[in-house]
């Protein structure tokens, strides 16, 4: 019975360690994988470089096309998209 005993306060500092850090980025992942997956032509998104620009073309081997001043277009990775800053909304 003893041998349970030291082992509680182990198991609890796990428990907790995955509440306060696994299970966030774990949920931020998910997010961010989701965001990816709803590009689209004409949004305007942030990458992880810093560099701004619209969705010129979205292509379906994990790299879309971002415009980043008239006529400068750059083929980037989605997954290094940090952020959305402006849908565009669907076509009807």
């Amino acid at each position: 019975m003893e041998a349970i005993g030291q082992f509680v306060p182990l198991i609890l500092i796990f428990a907790i360690m995955y509440f306060l850090l696994i299970r966030p980025q774990q949920k931020k992942a998910k997010e961010h994988a989701a965001m990816v997956q709803g590009l689209r032509r004409g949004d305007q998104v942030v990458t992880q470089g810093g560099l701004i620009g619209k969705v010129a073309k979205v292509k379906d081997d994990g790299e879309i096309e971002v415009e980043i001043a008239e006529g400068v277009k750059v083929r980037v990775v989605q997954s290094t998209i940090a952020t959305v800053v402006s849908k565009t909304e669907p076509a009807k």
